[in-house]
């Protein structure tokens, strides 16, 4: 059988092509998507539509004018609002709007990436492991290339250089990127109208969210030029439009096979799913006892619980009969191919059962290693820099292209501004989820994890107050100290430095096990799964996300819900002032009530299309076929949470702001006339 046999077969397994797709900027379908809508898209149009948008955070943004202003979602930019805010400016529950330059904020710690130049390494990198049989030895030394690689470019450009790896290690690029590290708050609405209906609504459809916030980018003191911008679509969003949206989506899981999407559903996801939700109930807790304490959670909290429901619809997915039958019929089919064909055979085709082995090999060692290596202490600030400390000490004796890769020299600046940030932190909030770490080390029990060293007999509270009190590393200047001087790390005091100590020879030692028998997968059995794929799809398949910019399309387009209700393309200012009441999450800020008669009741406020989206699209423009912004990415409908691993358009929907809303409230309530002037309205 040849591969046009394996075409044919994988061929029946496939939908005939819908709006599915998180594509590489230098592999976008144009003549799939020029057949089926009828409209063509350029090279210029994705090179612009590429060096307009941004990496911001842990989403997507975009530039909307010459002079550095970002446009992105609140939650977003919720680290900058909360961190530049204070108890007597409560920026999250107020709003801000700067009057002019002077007054915009600088952000402590964030950064924005524009991808400039991409070029395709994947020689450089398979070369380097070329006749090597050894699994964790190939892995080995592709890193070490990769780490040369992206010295190299960083060394001859002054970019943020970056070896991005695709289809399981089926290809690799280097990525360039132009960074921005002076960032300013411009505006941003209340946390009430920003996140309107709560955790109820979030993840749902009908919405009235107002999920926006402005940001610029500064260079040498100066807003920063960018003449690569997004203008501001005149006529806004329609029903039935295309439109494309570019960001960062942040993981799939398409291409895994069934037994890894398995060890997701039994082992990883309800691990995750449990620690959030345990510490959600904490933060709560602790918010509630007074104001301080609730802006000091609100952070954590909403990241936390935004993570917990998307983790939950991913679950409900993966437990889904309907999308693992899918999946197995198609890696049936193929891998049925693969046995079949001559050149192959039956023991090509063990590589899914090497896969198998591998994952429930691995299984019973998940909760230790994210207990002890990821994320380890979920939430303390004082923790993830104990630890980026003590790393950084014994990462940098080593030569670069053998560092964990979060402490190579590519990676310095970006770890330098989370490392220095000046962000308060604080210590009733470090002190409970410390404890409620314990709690978890303690249940673990001491044959994988240094139970006793750490709490000394202690109670994991008494051990937390001890650990929290005892530290200077709230101090920047400290940490600044400690980081240029090894001896003087190695004879530190630090509590939280001795607490990193403790924890990090089994978190190593579980990363290590990590690497070389699942890491290692992708040097061996799944990059040849990868390979068989490649080969049958080609051009007409897309990589699984990785936190690196792409390009999706789609149409404005209702749907029908679980009870075959209709539900409209769009929601308007109308729906949200019956939507409103007098009990949170639902209670609209003062200034809204008060415009409620300015405003237009049938403007768009918030709409849905069949774009392919997921977690790291929060900011991604949406733009129509002219290029011009019709709105913005903030959601999707619970629907779409299970498109992590099989995409359908049936009742998955990505949720926006519509350009058209966001306009009328600058306008008629928050009165913004220099940023509107700017925006080009």
């Amino acid at each position: 059988m040849k591969l046009r046999g394996i075409l044919l077969l994988c061929a029946l397994a496939l939908p005939v092509m819908a709006d599915e797709g998180m594509w590489l900027f230098n592999q976008f379908p144009g003549n799939p998507l020029k057949q089926k809508y009828s409209i063509e898209v350029t090279g210029a149009f994705l090179e612009h539509l590429r060096l307009s948008s941004v990496r911001i955070g842990g989403g997507s943004g975009s530039f909307v004018s010459p002079s550095g202003l970002i446009f992105t979602n609140h939650h977003v930019a919720s680290d900058c609002i909360s961190k530049v805010g204070s108890a007597q400016h409560d920026y999250m529950k107020q709003g801000f709007s700067a009057a002019g330059p002077q007054q915009e904020l600088p952000c402590p710690d964030m950064e924005a990436n524009v991808l400039v130049a991409l070029t395709d390494v994947t020689p450089q990198v398979k070369d380097a492991a070329k006749g090597e049989t050894v699994p964790a030895e190939a892995l080995q030394k592709r890193r070490a290339a990769i780490a040369r690689l992206e010295k190299d470019c960083i060394d001859k450009t002054g970019n943020n250089c970056a070896v991005v790896k695709f289809f399981s290690g089926e290809r690799y690029d280097l990525y360039q990127y132009r960074r921005y590290t002076d960032l300013r708050l411009v505006f941003a609405p209340e946390f009430g109208i920003a996140f309107f209906g709560g955790d109820p609504d979030n993840f749902t459809y009908p919405r009235f969210d107002l999920d926006i916030a402005f940001l610029r980018a500064y260079e040498n003191g100066q807003p920063a030029s960018t003449p690569q911008y997004l203008a501001w679509s005149a006529a806004g969003v329609k029903d039935a439009e295309l439109v494309f949206v570019a960001g960062n989506p942040a993981t799939t899981s398409r291409l895994a096979t069934a037994s890894q999407l398995a060890f997701y559903r039994d082992a990883q996801l309800p691990l995750q799913l449990a620690r959030l939700q345990t510490r959600i109930a904490i933060l709560r807790q602790y918010g509630a006892l007074n104001e301080d304490n609730r802006r000091a959670a609100e952070r954590n909290l909403f990241g936390f619980s935004n993570s917990s429901k998307s983790l939950t619809g991913k679950l409900t997915g993966l437990k889904d009969q309907r999308l693992m039958t899918r999946k197995l019929a198609f890696e049936t089919k193929l891998r049925k191919a693969v046995e079949n064909d001559p050149k192959l055979g039956p023991d090509a085709a063990k590589v899914w059962d090497d896969v198998a082995l591998a994952y429930k090999t691995w299984a019973p060692l998940e909760k230790p290693f994210e207990l002890l290596e990821r994320p380890a202490a979920q939430g303390s600030s004082l923790f993830r820099i104990a630890r980026q400390l003590v790393r950084l000490s014994e990462e940098r004796a080593i030569a670069n292209d053998r560092r964990l890769t979060e402490f190579r020299d590519s990676s310095r600046k970006t770890l330098e501004l989370a490392l220095y940030s000046p962000a308060p932190i604080d210590d009733g909030l470090e002190i409970v989820l410390l404890t409620q770490y314990f709690e978890e080390l303690k249940a673990l029990g001491e044959k994988q994890a240094p139970v006793n060293a750490i709490l000394q007999g202690r109670t994991p509270r008494q051990a937390a107050e001890a650990y929290v009190h005892g530290s200077m590393l709230k101090d920047v200047a400290e940490r600044k100290r400690l980081a240029a001087d090894p001896e003087a790390l190695t004879k530190s005091a630090d509590t939280m430095i001795q607490l990193a100590r403790l924890v990090d020879p089994p978190a190593r030692k579980l990363r290590k096990k990590y690497e070389d028998s699942i890491e290692s997968l992708e040097a061996s059995s799944v990059e040849r799964i990868a390979q068989y794929r490649f080969k049958v799809l080609g051009a007409t398949d897309y990589p699984d996300a990785t936190f690196t910019p792409r390009v999706s399309f789609g149409v404005v387009k209702g749907y029908r819900d679980k009870t075959q209700a209709p539900v409209p393309y769009a929601t308007t200012f109308g729906g949200l002032y019956r939507r409103a009441g007098k009990a949170d999450p639902y209670i609209l800020p003062a200034r809204w009530v008060e415009a409620k008669a300015a405003l237009d009741p049938v403007v768009p406020f918030n709409f849905v299309t069949t774009c392919d989206i997921t977690g790291g699209n929060s900011g991604s423009p949406t733009v129509n076929a002219k290029g011009d912004i019709v709105g913005i990415v903030f959601d999707g409908n619970i629907e779409s949470l299970p498109i992590t691993y099989l995409y359908s358009e049936e009742q998955a929907r990505s949720v926006h702001v519509a350009s058209q809303g966001i306009v009328e409230a600058l306008k008629k309530i928050y009165r913004a006339g220099a940023l509107l002037k700017e925006l080009g309205q």
